[in-house]
């Protein structure tokens, strides 16, 4: 047969190779069969295999997979498209990197209408299914009318004739106590849940045991189904219900006791999106245990006999006392607040009941303002639902003063529970501030959270510049950066996205007064219908200049003026929303102009480009000077 492969002469650069126009109004699984070959033993920037989702009416591709281990045969990949009603291309992306003796080829590209998981076991790449290999028992294709196969059974499942495949696992090589022969499906790649179901077939003398795991991107293990039968006569169809919201592989598991064990067979795996039993399920929904406190505590309560332990506050923008990490100018909470601090006071601030045997990962943002010590300030707890017992599962060592910091724990837990935030003054000579903001929760662990692809479109300065460059390199130029920067009373303290990462800003000390600095998108593809770009800047110290946004659509001499503030505008991150449309390609530009003393570094963070209208409103574009609470704070 014939493969297609990336021409290697052109050094550096990508090769794309894109799909028609494709609609897949029901749930579709994308195969692709690939090698990745190379000669070298290790390179520091290897070659890489990328599938981007191009959707129509976005700018930006999502990234749905991405390879670069080298083999020496084919690898096959499964990846889930979840239905959509807007059209769609896939584009396939070779970047050769800088080993010259790499090769990228791909053998077949496939797009079928179900899920990845389903499989009749007809073709021959068994629908990316492996066997784990083992010396003594192992996973086989049977069927298929092959004379010399160890065809244990007369006829498959999928076409009741001997010309048909499954998949069986024999004890005749069996050489010890407990051997295990594990057929495992491929991963999935979008959340999924409902009904499970396959055809097996099992005939045993001695014990065997037939088992179902779930397995997730830890290696952690969870029993869904086991045998109750000794032995079936003919094909038996088993129904399990399955729940994946994030990544998982099921694995069929057959553990023998001896030789003369016996066999096990199984076929038409298929997989429907309604449970097996008329059991809905509790569906559970991530973000009703989150909130940033914009409008109420959202699902966070209080316990009365603690009194008011936490208070949702708002502080006006000023230079002296930071905001919310929200906005820059939303609401937060307060614990210890000036009412509340006596020696040994706890406020215990609790969330919703969350499901039990869920791996979930919390993030939320806390500052700590006046503390002496600040260990042990903050901590998090696990109330088991029972209310005995608790378990400390976080607190806080030691952190940046005043600065909204990023906070992410993995946890899971048998029984349902919730999770609750104590703060806690020791005495009364040592009691300061505890700030709480954007919680959320999401299934899965942060670890594995942080292995998915970036969503496309999103710019947190903490790898690189993403889609960004500069102008010119010179003194007028944009810096990334962490921690503060050099000049006091000036620029942020800490990043935006976690309050120890990265952010770019211009340093005014290298630049004279009236300088610019340019920081330009790369060419973004033009779309139909409005766009929402979402940043956070920093305009902080007295001698603060200006920032502008600017649109420069393909072809157009002029740049449009999208968004504009000068001076001083507070000691926060503030968050910018801005509304634009474009059907040519186009570029978004930020420039930044330096005020009239070094006192004036401005940065960026944070940056979000969404298809579709801003869902909030900012009321001012354009705006200068100082407003005129500047420093009132309302509790």
């Amino acid at each position: 047969g014939h493969y297609i492969s990336v021409d290697t002469s052109y050094e550096g650069e990508k090769a794309v190779l894109a799909s028609p126009d494709l609609y897949s109004e029901e749930w579709s699984c994308i195969r692709l069969i690939y090698q990745i070959a190379t000669t070298s033993e290790t390179s520091s920037d290897p070659a890489r295999l990328n599938l981007y989702l191009r959707k129509e009416g976005e700018s930006f591709d999502s990234l749905l997979w991405s390879a670069r281990e080298p083999s020496d045969s084919w690898l096959i990949a499964s990846l889930d498209l979840t239905n959509s009603t807007k059209k769609y291309k896939i584009v396939l992306e070779a970047e050769m990197g800088q080993d010259k003796s790499a090769s990228i080829a791909v053998f077949e590209i496939k797009i079928t209408p179900g899920y990845c998981l389903e499989c009749d076991f007809e073709e021959n790449h068994l629908c990316g299914f492996v066997n784990r290999w083992n010396p003594n028992v192992n996973w086989f294709v049977g069927g298929g009318n092959i004379r010399n196969s160890q065809s244990i059974l007369p006829k498959d499942h999928t076409l009741n004739s001997e010309l048909g495949h499954y998949m069986y696992v024999d004890s005749v090589y069996v050489k010890h106590f407990q051997e295990v022969a594990q057929l495992i499906s491929p991963r999935t790649t979008a959340p999924m849940s409902g009904c499970l179901s396959f055809y097996y077939q099992l005939k045993q003398e001695s014990s065997i045991v037939f088992t179902l795991y779930l397995r997730d991107m830890n290696g952690f293990y969870e029993e869904i189904w086991k045998t109750e039968s000794a032995s079936t006569t003919d094909w038996a169809l088993a129904e399990v219900d399955f729940n994946a919201p994030y990544p998982m592989e099921v694995v069929f598991e057959v553990a023998f006791n001896s030789a003369k064990g016996g066999y096990v067979a199984l076929d038409d795996i298929s997989f429907s999106p309604v449970y097996c039993s008329n059991h809905t399920g509790i569906l559970f929904n991530p973000a009703d245990a989150g909130c940033s406190f914009e409008e109420d505590l959202c699902n966070f309560y209080q316990d009365h006999k603690d009194g008011p332990g936490w208070s949702r506050v708002k502080v006006k923008r000023n230079v002296y006392r930071a905001g919310d990490h929200t906005t820059g100018f939303g609401y937060f909470l307060l614990a210890n607040t000036k009412f509340t601090s006596q020696p040994g006071y706890i406020g215990r601030l609790y969330g919703p009941t969350l499901p039990g045997n869920l791996q979930f990962c919390l993030r939320f943002y806390y500052a700590l303002y006046g503390f002496f010590k600040m260990s042990g300030t903050l901590a998090v707890y696990i109330f088991e639902e029972n209310h005995v017992v608790q378990e400390k599962i976080w607190s806080v060592l030691d952190s940046p003063k005043g600065v909204w910091t990023q906070a992410e724990i993995s946890f899971k837990k048998p029984m349902p529970c919730k999770v609750v935030f104590v703060s806690w003054c020791k005495s009364f000579w040592d009691c300061g501030l505890v700030a709480l903001d954007d919680i959320s929760l999401s299934l899965g662990s942060c670890q594995a959270a942080d292995l998915l692809p970036p969503s496309p479109g999103e710019c947190t300065f903490e790898k690189d510049e993403c889609v960004f460059t500069q102008k010119k390199r010179g003194r007028g130029s944009w810096h990334r950066r962490r921690g503060p920067t050099p000049t006091s009373y000036t620029g942020p303290r800490g990043d935006h996205t976690t309050g120890v990462g990265y952010y770019m800003y211009i340093e005014a000390s290298n630049m004279v007064y009236g300088q610019r600095a340019y920081l330009i998108s790369r060419s973004l593809r033009g779309t139909s219908g409005k766009q929402c770009l979402t940043f956070f800047y920093h305009m902080y110290g007295a001698g603060t200049g200006l920032l502008s946004v600017y649109l420069k659509k393909e072809g157009d001499d002029e740049d449009i003026p999208l968004w504009r503030r000068t001076g001083e505008q507070s000691i926060s991150w503030l968050r910018a929303l801005i509304e634009y449309e474009s059907d040519k390609n186009y570029q978004i530009i930020f420039e930044a102009i330096r005020g009239v003393s070094m006192r004036s570094d401005t940065a960026v963070d944070d940056i979000l480009f969404q298809a579709g209208p801003c869902l909030e409103v900012e009321e001012i574009q354009f705006s200068s000077g100082y407003p005129d609470s500047l420093n009132e704070i309302e509790y």
